[in-house]
């Protein structure tokens, strides 16, 4: 999947849907680590502000969360 850079989506919530489709598909695993902001940066072609603003919108929705200095975790139950 690719991010529609001249869309009017934001790219960090575009990075976002395809995080989160990746989770509910079954790709990342609860508590297992999906990508690092410079591995996001690597694959998208994006800032590392942008990439910081996906995962932390994964935060906020409750799909991961972020254990200091060893990445991020798809959280064991989703919650609704």
């Amino acid at each position: 999947m690719t991010v529609d850079l001249d869309g009017p989506d934001p790219l960090y919530e575009q990075i976002a849907r395809i995080l989160e489709e990746r989770i509910t598909a079954g790709t990342y695993q609860p508590r297992r680590r999906i990508p690092s902001e410079a591995q996001i940066v690597d694959e998208f072609g994006v800032s590392r502000p942008t990439a910081r603003a996906a995962v932390q919108l994964l935060v906020d929705r409750g799909l991961v969360h972020t254990v200091r200095g060893k990445g991020s975790f798809v959280v064991d139950s989703p919650q609704a």
